[in-house]
């Protein structure tokens, strides 16, 4: 949780061709995919020119553009609902990954279009699995975003070790971690964003389906009520504390901001991440129920805003310049703040989860967090390593973490995720 804190794509050609055909079941691992084709028929499709999404369709259950300069899900105004899943690689053939690569763009292009992958969820040779898994049939595209990104582990792989980004750098151990094997780390991941569940979880369970023998999910989580937001003139969300979070977000609408602390340039390191940039997950137990036993004066302390308008400590509306330097040396709000690291700024699409209880009658809560950034050493190394004293820290402990690396967009039906990196000419 930070005072610090938004696209573009392309439906990727599996080879440049349309629906793939129920011959190709094979190649897709027996699988597909589909929001329905009765979706599309009312949904309202969200365009994006340069970072500017069109304000009328933000709310709309429509469609986002699979295609620009860089990937959905990023600047994109964030969505109510996550499916998060990193994956590790099982396959050892280049060309094979490649492949999936492919087809996973293809249906990820489809699913967030509301159209069906191959020939649905019905309909085909009753001897075959189905094309698509069904359960999003009938729904509304509902902002669908699918974006990807390569962990560092994926470098070790396929003969890319020389194109391993060095702002692509693995975590250091931060004080007070604790953090789970099984909840952490992965070769790649896919965010799925969407303001209904269903179409969340079905887009991840299908990627897996296609995927199946080459990756498999290492883990996944699933999240709820976005704890910030990229559209600054929408409420801010309040995380599971009860505190409105992300204030100081970076809009999608603010080029500059973007350029400067979330695209990866040309001059930042190899070519195949220009427009790309740099996600780090974790996930963060709140200790809920030891939290709720603290006095209100104590809790508004410790962030350094108050909670029923957000407004720091000393100022009357959320927006107000904070003055740090009026909060406790260790409130949250003044560790956290670019002020106060240098001018480190991130950009933030956390969410909140409850996932049942821990066996101690304690509930497993708190937030997924994700943020992107230009460098991870720049920008969240740096305040994570700033928040050592945060008062929050009492009641919160990161147990799962992660890093990736985030292509640039798929530009247009003959692109594909990955493709900078893996064709010959990059």
């Amino acid at each position: 949780m930070s005072e610090t804190q938004s696209s573009e794509h392309s439906p990727s050609a599996s080879g440049g061709s349309s629906s793939p055909s129920r011959r190709s079941l094979i190649g897709w691992g027996g699988a597909g995919l589909a929001l329905g084709a009765a979706a599309a028929g009312g949904a309202v499709a969200m365009t994006r020119t340069g970072n500017d999404v069109d304000p009328a369709a933000a709310d709309t259950g429509g469609a986002v553009d699979f295609h620009g300069a860089y990937q959905a899900g990023i600047a994109t105004p964030v969505q109510d609902r996550l499916h998060f899943a990193a994956f590790d690689v099982q396959t050892d053939d280049r060309a094979e990954f490649v492949r999936l690569l492919k087809d996973w763009t293809e249906a990820a292009r489809r699913m967030t279009a509301g159209k069906a992958v191959g020939e649905g969820a019905y309909g085909g040779l009753p001897e075959a699995p189905p094309d698509d898994t069904g359960e999003a049939l009938g729904l509304k595209p509902s902002r669908l975003t699918l974006t990807i990104g390569f962990g560092p582990s994926l470098f070790a792989r396929f003969g890319l070790k020389d194109q391993r980004p060095d702002a692509l750098v693995d975590l250091p151990q931060f004080a007070g971690d604790a953090l789970d094997a099984a909840r952490s780390n992965g070769d790649l991941c896919v965010q799925a964003c969407a303001d209904d569940p269903q179409v969340a979880v079905h887009a991840i369970r299908n990627l897996a389906r296609i995927g199946m023998g080459k990756v498999v999910i290492r883990w996944s989580q699933l999240g709820f009520g976005k704890t910030s937001s990229t559209t600054p003139e929408a409420q801010t969300p309040r995380n599971l504390m009860g505190f409105k979070d992300g204030t100081r977000n970076i809009a999608g609408t603010e080029t500059d901001r973007l350029k400067k602390f979330v695209w990866a340039d040309e001059k930042d390191g190899p070519a195949w991440m220009a427009g790309g940039s740099y996600l780090v997950a974790r996930r963060i137990r709140m200790h809920i129920e030891t939290w709720d036993r603290t006095p209100l004066q104590e809790q508004e302390d410790i962030f350094g805003r108050d909670k029923g308008e957000g407004a720091p400590v000393g100022k009357a509306k959320e927006h107000d310049a904070p003055f740090l330097k009026a909060m406790k040396p260790d409130a949250h709000v003044r560790l956290a703040h670019p002020d106060s690291n240098q001018g480190a700024t991130i950009l933030r699409r956390g969410y909140s989860f409850t996932d049942g209880t821990d066996g101690l009658g304690r509930l497993e809560a708190g937030l997924f967090f994700l943020a992107y950034m230009r460098d991870v050493s720049d920008g969240f190394i740096r305040i994570q390593r700033h928040l050592a004293t945060d008062a929050l820290n009492e009641y919160i402990q990161h147990v799962g973490s992660a890093v990736f690396a985030v292509p640039p967009g798929v530009r247009d039906k003959d692109d594909w995720w990955g493709r900078t990196l893996f064709s010959k000419e990059a």
